[in-house]
């Protein structure tokens, strides 16, 4: 089976498998590279990393006009419904867990960030057809990325690159290599002038760290096709 994700720039990933879309840290105001949001394929699920207006983003808008399912970790899931998504629509869970939204497995992995509402994750997305699709959310790099790896056998990763908030391109592509992961798609890079301007050093550094992992650096607003190992 085969699925795709398409890159509204910066965090902001949006997956289409089995019929089911799913987005991503919807930062769509104040992001140059994203269209208006009302624009795009509608979704169906809209996950979100952190509280950071960069992540959380148009997430509370886009549930209640769209009656998308939203789910993050139980504090900033509370703090969305309490901005105005209905309850019957928000899914609130913690770090290790899984739920099911429209026929995807969403597992909450850590991340090492900040945030004012709960703490920051990750998110495994196992999807319809057998697709593995790990986010990674705003990170630093931590050793434990392994399990993930050994755990889920993703895919593709999405991973931030752009230092400075997170982890920079030579700690990314030695993520791959923990991760293990034949697949990745740089992200959180080219937004703001204080994080990487480019995807340069990450891919240089990915023929080092893990040579064996295609990065698939993407223009905003493009879409990669997969074909799921593990379907």
């Amino acid at each position: 089976m085969s699925f795709s994700i398409l890159w509204h720039g910066h965090s902001n990933m949006q997956i289409f498998a089995g019929g089911v879309s799913v987005l991503i840290d919807p930062f769509f105001e104040g992001n140059p590279f994203a269209p208006d949001w009302k624009s795009i394929p509608r979704p169906d699920v809209v996950l979100v990393t952190h509280d950071h207006g960069d992540h959380l983003g148009q997430a509370v808008e886009i549930a209640r006009e769209t009656g998308a399912a939203l789910g993050a970790v139980v504090e900033l899931a509370e703090h969305c419904i309490s901005a105005g998504v209905p309850a019957s629509q928000v899914t609130g869970w913690n770090l290790g867990g899984t739920v099911e939204l429209h026929g995807v497995r969403v597992t909450m992995v850590q991340a090492f960030h900040t945030c004012a509402h709960g703490t920051p994750v990750g998110f495994v997305l196992e999807l319809p057809g057998g697709g593995v699709v790990y986010h990674a959310g705003d990170t630093a790099l931590f050793g434990d990325m392994t399990f993930i790896g050994n755990l889920f056998s993703p895919d593709v990763a999405l991973l931030p690159i752009g230092g400075f908030y997170t982890m920079d391109g030579r700690q990314a592509a030695h993520a791959c290599s923990l991760l293990g992961v034949p697949q990745v798609i740089p992200m959180h890079y080219g937004t703001f002038p204080v994080i990487a301007p480019n995807a340069d050093a990450f891919v240089s550094a990915l023929e080092k760290e893990a040579p064996e992992c295609r990065a698939l650096c993407l223009k905003p607003g493009e879409k990669a096709d997969f074909e799921a190992k593990n379907a």
